[in-house]
């Protein structure tokens, strides 16, 4: 264990984030994803939710600062809905760590499908919310 750090936080996680460089995303997808259609890097953490992982995520995490929207979900399909609930909770553990994190941009099905193709790392998550997935860009991180 190392302190400061959520237990949530995998060894394999740490190392994915540190590796990571500034413009680079991370994709945490609910259970349901097709993380390995879409990822050949693709860690699991079954039973962890996504709101309880952006908390533990995030104080080791800036987000871009340069992007307006760092912070991205897919979008409901045609004739389907959003649960406004899945995004007010995802936010509530964002604003606790950034208070003045930008709104959380939607992007299209496939076009989230492609994002994660090109991100840096897919976390499977024990999320079970329907459209439960979020993108997360990494700022510059400063020196302390």
């Amino acid at each position: 264990m190392l302190r400061g750090i959520s237990p949530l936080i995998s060894p394999e996680l740490l190392k994915v984030l540190a590796e990571m460089g500034h413009g680079e995303e991370i994709v945490f997808a609910d259970a349901h994803f097709p993380a390995y259609t879409y990822n050949t890097k693709v860690l699991r953490l079954d039973g962890v939710k996504i709101p309880d992982l952006l908390l533990g995520v995030l104080p080791l995490f800036m987000l871009d600062s340069y992007d307006p929207s760092p912070l991205i979900m897919m979008d409901a399909v045609p004739g389907d809905t959003l649960d406004a609930n899945v995004q007010n909770s995802y936010l509530n553990s964002i604003h606790h760590i950034y208070p003045e994190a930008p709104e959380i941009k939607h992007i299209e099905r496939f076009a989230f499908y492609e994002r994660t193709i090109k991100a840096y790392a897919v976390v499977v998550t024990g999320e079970t919310a329907k459209y439960g997935n979020i993108i997360l860009k990494k700022g510059v991180t400063p020196i302390l």
